[in-house]
């Protein structure tokens, strides 16, 4: 089996004195779509910041293209092609639409990521470009904030709840755009809240529950409410 891209092995990490992980363990391949799935609290937040730098672990727990990255700041994450579309956007206030996505880019990873082809993924962004980003609304600010990863050039972008407060038919466009992102061969993280739309566009799933992982694999090999009880921590008979 060829390595993966992503592998995160019995990975335990938390705040000062709570631990909010206990040695979950995954992995993502090259233009894989891995869905993570839990309840408030189960710790998908804290295993998103884990792997990109934000919160400390041990050397071996992640592992990125071969090379062990857990501890490493998130700058040098960054740069080694980890990007993230955050929850809650966290656009720069002052600055206009194409200089947020400009910032995107500043480490200046070869790839096919650039103003031209995230104005094609997302027009509206062109047409307004020039204004601030913050006074978009709240959909057109989350394909700002996709743009700005997707600048960066990464092989793998983590989705972090970008359909969060959003009316269904603006997070209907947004996922649209997903497809045409995956297929430019990058692979993708995508954490929501809505299980079925998580599902759907999954290769794989991970449940956390708890700080633990409940329950991994084709989303397809499970039933609903095998899922069900992964997720709410229901036992199954």
């Amino acid at each position: 089996m060829a390595e993966p891209l992503l592998a995160v092995s019995n990975l335990s990490a938390g705040y000062g004195d709570f631990q909010a992980l206990f040695g979950v363990s995954l992995a993502v391949a090259k233009g894989e779509v891995l869905s993570l799935v839990g309840a408030n609290g189960a710790g998908k937040s804290t295993l998103l910041r884990a792997i990109t730098g934000l919160v400390p672990c041990a050397r071996d727990m992640v592992a990125f293209k071969g090379e062990a990255i857990g501890g490493y700041d998130a700058d040098r994450i960054a740069r080694r092609g980890i990007a993230m579309v955050p929850e809650g956007r966290r656009l720069f206030r002052s600055l206009s639409v194409e200089e947020n996505l400009v910032i995107g880019g500043e480490y200046g990873r070869p790839g096919s990521w650039n103003l031209a082809a995230v104005y094609a993924l997302f027009p509206i962004l062109g047409e307004k470009r020039r204004l601030p980003a913050t006074s978009l609304s709240g959909g057109q600010q989350q394909m700002v904030a996709i743009g700005r990863a997707l600048m960066a050039n990464p092989e793998l972008i983590i989705f972090d709840e970008i359909s969060l407060g959003l009316a269904p038919i603006v997070i209907k466009d947004i996922y649209a755009a997903l497809p045409t992102i995956i297929g430019t061969g990058v692979a993708a993280i995508l954490v929501e809240q809505d299980v079925a739309r998580a599902l759907a566009f999954a290769t794989r799933f991970a449940c956390l529950q708890e700080g633990r992982v409940s329950l991994a694999g084709d989303p397809h090999a499970f039933s609903r409410a095998e899922i069900t009880a992964a997720y709410f921590g229901a036992e199954r008979h």
